[in-house]
């Protein structure tokens, strides 16, 4: 099977950290060392990662990663077979690097971090490495781990201080997935894993989800949207069930609009709806934007990215303002990285994992055009329209119902009006019901200004806002 990424790719991403780390060392002679030392020593710990991998037999891909291997300038490697696998049965105890100590005692004098931050650069080459057959396991993730805490004991010992948490693995372990039972073999029964229980064990009915659609305010051709949806998805299931042909069919989603529209809200329905529906396993919904999907060190952003998929596995990964992951062509931004990651998992992930992007419509319909993989993967679009001012107050009215607030006969008067001028004078940055938040919650500190003068107040006064609480 091909795996996700190729042995260039593996040595691009392992050059670039160590050229990046190579530019943090200002000392010529240290720098020079550091420089022909690397590469040998992280083959070395890449026969280590490997053999804590036990339920991983050595193929030739392992061969092609290892000599992947080595930074500009130096001798690229060109191990067989034999030899690397001999070298994954004979690996014994993770030992230091020589120059190590050279950057614990040029840390010392200049009181700068270059041995923790080395660490950190060991912790990523091993996850590249570890990701061989694309699952980084957990003993691999161990010994990963192990390799940082002996480098940071040392540090410690030496009494150099940390400036930024250290990078561990365990964040990038991924289930390995479990091979169906060969037709000639009988599938042996496993034991039955412990359910959990309570109502976080019951799967959500689609008639209370929809009626929580339903629920919310405006939204009509959204909530028309959906609901053709779930019925292209149950008449697909009714057409495999008579043995029909089915064409493919994608069923990641953009939505797009301006802020406060609803967007977050209907895309955590859609995953419990997909959820009933049984297109997804949990029905979870990670949301993300730029920042959690790219990192800003060379050689991080795959694997934060990777991250952010392992966790929505099962349900719905929703990056908003999706849009800014494509807005640069600056070779320093790894935006465009993010969505190659992205691509391949949607793929591999296709029967798990529904991806929403969500942003501004000019702006969302710039970004879907201008990658053919994203055009091929996004081809349902969801448009949230701005609220009028009839919904805004309708929305005002619900966050007083649900907050323990009632408007006066004058109060409500005057909110009305005061929505409706902020709908008519609206541009391209209204806020729809974040704008209404906005009044709300000014509202709400200016009542409690007023009822704090009160001598024990009465409750309708706890309760009540008047006009001057609206507007001052």
């Amino acid at each position: 099977m091909k795996g996700t990424m190729t042995a260039g790719e593996v040595h691009k991403q392992y050059n670039e950290i160590v050229t990046a780390f190579r530019k943090l060392i200002p000392d010529p002679a240290l720098r020079l060392t550091f420089s022909r030392q690397v590469d040998g020593y992280m083959r070395q710990y890449a026969l280590g990662v490997w053999q804590a991998d036990n339920a991983s037999a050595i193929t030739p891909r392992h061969v092609e990663f290892y000599n992947a291997v080595y930074s500009a300038g130096n001798p690229v490697p060109s191990a067989l077979y034999w030899e690397v696998a001999t070298g994954v049965a004979g690996f014994d105890l993770f030992q230091p690097p020589a120059f190590f100590q050279d950057l614990l005692r040029y840390d010392r004098m200049k009181g700068t971090t270059l041995a923790r931050r080395f660490a950190d650069q060991l912790t990523l080459v091993l996850l590249l490495l570890a990701a061989v057959d694309d699952v980084v396991s957990e003993s691999e993730a161990g010994f990963v781990n192990s390799c940082n805490d002996t480098l940071l004991h040392l540090c410690d010992q030496e009494g150099l201080r940390a400036d930024r948490p250290p990078l561990k693995a365990d964040d990038f372990i991924a289930r390995r997935p479990v091979p169906p039972p060969s037709p000639a073999q009988p599938q042996r029964e496993e034991p039955a894993e412990k359910k959990e229980e309570g109502p976080a064990a019951e799967r959500p009915k689609l008639e209370e989800l929809l009626a929580e659609l339903d629920g919310l305010c405006g939204l009509d051709k959204v909530k028309s949207d959906v609901k053709s949806l779930i019925n292209l998805v149950k008449v697909r299931r009714l057409r495999e069930e008579a043995g029909l042909p089915v064409p493919p069919m994608s069923l990641h989603l953009v939505f797009m609009g301006n802020p406060g529209t609803g967007k977050t809200t209907v895309a955590r329905l859609l995953a419990k709806i997909y959820q009933a529906i049984g297109v997804l396993s949990t029905g979870q919904m990670v949301e993300v934007d730029r920042s959690g999907l790219v990192a800003g060190f060379v050689g991080q952003t795959a694997l934060k990215t990777q991250e952010a998929v392992q966790k929505a596995v099962g349900g719905v990964l929703f990056i908003d303002e999706a849009y800014a992951l494509a807005g640069t062509d600056s070779a320093n931004d790894f935006g465009h990285e993010a969505i190659e990651v992205l691509l391949k998992n949607m793929e591999d992930h296709r029967k798990d994992l529904i991806v929403i992007v969500a942003g501004y419509t000019d702006r969302m319909e710039r970004f879907i055009h201008a990658n053919p993989g994203l055009e091929s993967r996004f081809n349902k679009y969801f448009f949230f329209e701005d609220y009028d001012a009839a919904q805004l107050m309708d929305i005002f009215v619900s966050m007083c119902r649900k907050n323990g607030y009632a408007l006066s006969g004058e109060g409500e008067g005057l909110a009305r009006r005061e929505l409706e001028e902020l709908y008519r004078n609206r541009d391209e940055n209204f806020g729809n019901a974040r704008e209404v938040r906005n009044l709300f919650e000014k509202a709400v500190a200016r009542q409690a200004d007023r009822v704090a003068q009160l001598d024990g107040p009465t409750r309708e006064q706890l309760m009540e806002l008047l006009p001057q609480d609206i507007k001052p």
